[in-house]
């Protein structure tokens, strides 16, 4: 949110700085994110003069340029190449002389320099209107009126140049009181009169306003809960033209464009206070009378960008006579009843609409205008009246206006101020400091929150309606440590905590683990937003609302977001890549008819730990050559995480059409880990060119399988291990896994390590046979194994291996 400096002090007078202002609003909670100088006319005309053209001849060397001289005061002549058209001798002209900057609409500059055109001195640059920020106009050079314009003088004397400073406030959702020009003033205001800082600050209060005759106009409310308050006036003989310039500076500073003055001044009013306005055209309203409620569901609505919008029935409409749409309340107003520049009478709104109902209209429709994000959040429900008096004040004022009749307004039932009850030791236990009683009536009187009875530890407050989020206890005692400041509160010097063993039982600690194995391995950790958008929406999760298209289901899988990450970095030369991410996926079941209605059986949710890897595995160094992280490297860190679960498992195929090749780690008949090599169209997806390797672990499933028993030290072995070696020959379809599982099962308390060190597939082998060579490594912690006892192991697993899968030992 953008707050002009000149703007707030038409409501708070101080002659703090504005970098001290912007201090003192970030410490109160309104963060100044940036200070901006804004200027009317970029330059502010620094460096033009007015000069006189003494003599005006043709450039001897181009024929579209023209050789003057200019006399720009106390007996100063330059010589300029010029090549507009219009120049001629004895013109009065804004010159811009040697060092001045001249600005594009970009904010872009260039400077003015001597220099030789076509073999001629140029010492300056007669200006167009363009050139100077002026208008559009590059027709020509301006020529000025001479009796108006002293030769010599500084061109900037001839105009209301404006200068400022804005803040870019980084605004919180729930401040809406602060969604304005006066509020911010009236908070800043809270603060330096607390602070022993000047700073004068008048409340506003409605205009009194003078109203000729009467008018036929009447107004309906057709739900009060919907439009607790609105409040209509008719204003006649109105001059549609421009804004002074006063006005159309106010607006520029913030980032607005002007438009006319009925506009702008709803704008100013909006911008201001945080009362949006709306402005019709009333002669545009049949029968005279404004009727505000809703329209059948399905009723065609053409909104002021032209667009047809179908109406859901539940949106907030300001209709006519004939019940015929002409606005959007609280979002946007209709193509058919704004005003134009024809506009001669119209009819001005001010109101306030229920939040829940603008936001959701607002969200139906995709609309997201000024107005819109103040009502859904709550604007002020008793600024209405004084908003609207000070805008019908400035369009008697600008627009030549006339209010005729009175106000119409429809207010039943009052919003009153939140009641609330303030303890001193709930304020003391959650600042951890004391603050005297009279300082905290202090603070709460500069806040306008009014103390209406004085009780034995606290006091009985009144919050006023404009601050809709301050409806607790402890939302006072913020908004007293707000002003009071944050920084005035002493950190302690000791600082007492229980720390909280995580046990095997805890799913947290089960992921601390694994982000901590991965951390040690080179991985870095990311988050990515649940929300996204999905090609297939067989099972997929719809939003009913979404913020837009691209954030319209819940996640199916991590890969995506991971493979968004790692394109990020490798756009950036970064593409050496070791990713995990903790995070949810949801998915649709097929839900029967009995059960339709259950959401808690048509949805599932799983948190997974997703693993991506690609590039190279180790850095490139001068040590060891170029290597390809692989398949294998992402199987070797996901066996790292497992076996620290102490479970049982095996390798199975996989077929998932995000993979090219891929497998499942199964345990107790459920897949615990899917892990392949990325396929190529997914790639091609997301525009990367190199192998992405990507593992998904179930979380919860990891955590039930989970061998629960505390961690147990073992002595270092006071015997050495044996180690014996199997060559085997067996059928190409079998997998290590399967020796490796066979291999497990044998019940010699000896075998301690199972590996497999060497694959052969090639010469000198039968058709359709493969050579394992696996290392068993034995230990009799007690005694050396004798060379007996490590024969019938070894004669035991031969056998195995023979029963099991026909297995042959090579020499």
């Amino acid at each position: 949110m953008k707050i002009s400096n000149n703007w707030l002090k038409d409501y708070i007078k101080t002659e703090l700085k504005s970098e001290r202002i912007g201090e003192f609003l970030t410490d109160i909670g309104l963060e100044v994110e940036g200070i901006e100088k804004f200027e009317s006319i970029k330059g502010s005309l620094e460096g033009v003069v007015v000069g006189k053209v003494l003599t005006c001849e043709k450039h001897p060397n181009a024929d579209k340029l023209k050789k003057t001289t200019v006399d720009v005061g106390s007996g100063k002549v330059l010589n300029i190449v010029c090549g507009a058209p219009n120049v001629e001798e004895g013109q009065t002209v804004p010159v811009a002389i040697v060092g001045t900057k001249i600005y594009d609409k970009t904010g872009n500059f260039f400077e003015i320099k001597e220099a030789k055109i076509r073999g001629e001195v140029s010492q300056g640059m007669i200006c167009a209107e363009d050139e100077l920020g002026l208008s559009d106009d590059h027709g020509g050079i301006m020529v000025l009126d001479e009796t108006k314009y002293e030769v010599g003088k500084n061109f900037s004397d001839y105009f209301e140049l404006s200068n400022d400073e804005v803040f870019e406030i980084g605004l919180t959702p729930n401040r809406t009181d602060a969604m304005s020009h006066y509020g911010v003033a009236r908070d800043l205001y809270a603060f330096l009169s607390t602070n022993q800082q000047k700073g004068d600050f008048e409340k506003v209060s409605s205009v009194a306003l003078n109203n000729e005759s009467s008018h036929e106009f009447t107004l309906e409310v057709q739900d009060a809960d919907l439009t607790p308050r609105y409040i209509g006036a008719v204003i006649e003989n109105v001059n549609v033209s421009e804004s002074p310039a006063w006005l159309k500076d106010r607006l520029k500073a913030i980032g607005l464009s002007p438009i006319n003055n009925i506009v702008d001044i709803t704008n100013y009013i909006l911008h201001g206070f945080g009362q949006p306005l709306h402005a019709f055209d009333a002669d545009k309203i049949a029968d005279k009378k404004v009727k505000v409620g809703t329209v059948a569901e399905g009723t065609k609505f053409t909104t002021l960008d032209g667009i047809e919008r179908t109406l859901n029935g539940s949106e907030i409409i300001i209709k006519d006579g004939k019940d015929n749409p002409m606005c959007i309340a609280g979002v946007f107003g209709g193509a058919n009843s704004g005003v134009s520049n024809d506009t001669k009478t119209i009819f001005l709104e001010s109101a306030y609409f229920n939040p829940v109902a603008v936001r959701k209209a607002a969200k139906a429709h995709g609309l997201n205008t000024d107005a819109s994000f103040r009502f859904e959040r709550g604007v002020d429900p008793n600024i209405t009246r004084t908003a609207i008096t000070h805008a019908i004040k400035m369009i008697q004022d600008l627009a030549e206006g006339k209010l005729v009749g009175d106000l119409l307004e429809e207010y039943p039932k009052k919003i009153e101020d939140n009641y609330v009850i303030i303890r001193f030791s709930k304020i003391e236990q959650i600042l951890g400091t004391k603050i005297h009683r009279e300082k905290v009536k202090e603070i709460l009187k500069a806040l306008e929150i009014q103390v209406l009875n004085e009780i034995q530890n606290g006091f009985e407050i009144s919050v006023p309606s404009y601050r809709a989020d301050v409806t607790r206890e402890i939302d006072v005692i913020e908004e007293i440590l707000r002003i009071y400041g944050y920084n005035k509160i002493e950190a302690p010097q000791k600082i007492s905590f229980t720390p909280v063993k995580l046990n095997a039982k805890d799913q947290d600690e089960l992921e601390n683990n694994w982000a901590r194995t991965l951390q040690g391995l080179g991985f870095n950790e990311v988050m990515n937003n649940s929300l996204t958008s999905v090609k297939d929406e067989t099972d997929a999760v719809k939003l009913l609302n979404p913020l837009s298209n691209d954030l319209a289901f819940m996640r199916k899988s991590l890969l995506e977001g991971l493979l968004q990450n790692a394109i990020y970095n490798i756009n950036r030369k970064n593409q050496d890549i070791k990713f995990f991410e903790f995070g949810k996926i949801y998915h649709k079941k097929e839900s029967s008819e009995a059960y339709l209605d259950q959401r808690e059986k048509k949805y599932e949710e799983r948190k997974q730990l997703a693993i991506l890897v690609t590039g190279r595995d180790v850095a490139e160094n001068w040590m060891q050559p170029k290597s390809a992280t692989s398949f294998y490297n992402l199987k070797a860190y996901v066996k790292v995480l497992l076996e620290r679960l102490a479970i049982d498992y095996k390798e199975i195929p996989l077929s998932d059409n995000r993979f090219s090749d891929a497998l499942a780690y199964e345990s107790e008949g459920e897949t615990l880990v899917r892990i392949g090599k990325v396929a190529p169209q997914m790639l091609k997806d997301f525009d990367i060119d190199q192998d992405c390797f990507y593992a998904e672990i179930e979380l919860e499933l990891a955590q039930t399988l989970r061998f629960n028993k505390e961690l147990k030290f073992n002595d270092i072995p006071k015997f050495n291990k044996i180690r014996r070696d199997l060559a085997l020959l067996i059928d190409k379809n079998i997998t290590y896994q399967e020796l490796y599982q066979t291999a497990k099962k044998n019940k010699s308390p000896f075998i301690k390590s199972i590996n497999l060190f060497d694959v052969y597939e090639g010469k000198n082998l039968p058709e359709g046979k493969k050579s394992y060579a696996m290392s068993f490594e034995l230990l009799n912690e007690e005694k050396t194994l004798e060379e007996k006892e490590i024969s019938t192991v070894m004669d035991s697993l031969i056998k195995s291996f023979q029963k099991e899968f026909n297995a042959e030992l090579r020499s």
